[in-house]
């Protein structure tokens, strides 16, 4: 999944695959392995990639 979320000045995105979405926090695993966490109410935009 791709996610689009604001942050002062601006947007940040984080690509990679929903850990889970509980109380309005968002756990994404990027390809990296880092597990980026993200406020539900900050999120402006998502969408689910293709496995390739």
């Amino acid at each position: 999944m791709t996610t689009r979320r604001t942050v002062p000045g601006g947007f940040r995105d984080a690509v990679g695959v929903l850990e889970s979405w509980s109380e309005g926090v968002l756990a994404v695993r990027k390809r990296d392995g880092t597990l980026v966490e993200i406020a539900e109410e900050s999120l402006v935009a998502a969408r689910v990639v293709p496995v390739r």
